[in-house]
């Protein structure tokens, strides 16, 4: 029952960055901005947490792949949680990486068989 819901919160975890990334771009452009980091940053931010959704997707089928993977995704959603504080967003901003570092959390117990 729990590796169906972490297959599902890895789903959740990659459609989301998919959707943000690519879809929403303009609102990143914004945000890293805002955030007063560069061009090149963003660009990396945005290489590694697409790359990082890819290895979440194939680690459907290979679950070997999917500890780090979420671990790293989860330690960017920390980031942005450093900078929307930096910056003093209001708390509704931070959710949405709130809740994606609570999946990558439960992705990771779950391929570490730390919860049952």
């Amino acid at each position: 029952m729990l590796s169906t819901l972490a297959l599902v919160a890895q789903l959740v975890i990659a459609i989301s960055i998919v959707i943000v990334w690519v879809f929403r771009f303009d609102n990143i452009v914004k945000e890293f901005a805002q955030y007063g980091l560069s061009t090149l940053i963003r660009s990396m931010v945005g290489a590694s947490k697409l790359v990082l959704a890819t290895l979440l997707v194939v680690g459907v089928w290979y679950p070997a792949l999917v500890l780090i993977p979420a671990l790293l995704m989860g330690f960017l959603m920390i980031c942005a949680q450093y900078f929307h504080f930096k910056v003093n967003n209001p708390f509704q901003k931070r959710i949405p990486a709130l809740f994606l570092l609570s999946l990558c959390l439960f992705v990771a117990a779950v391929s570490l068989n730390w919860i049952a």
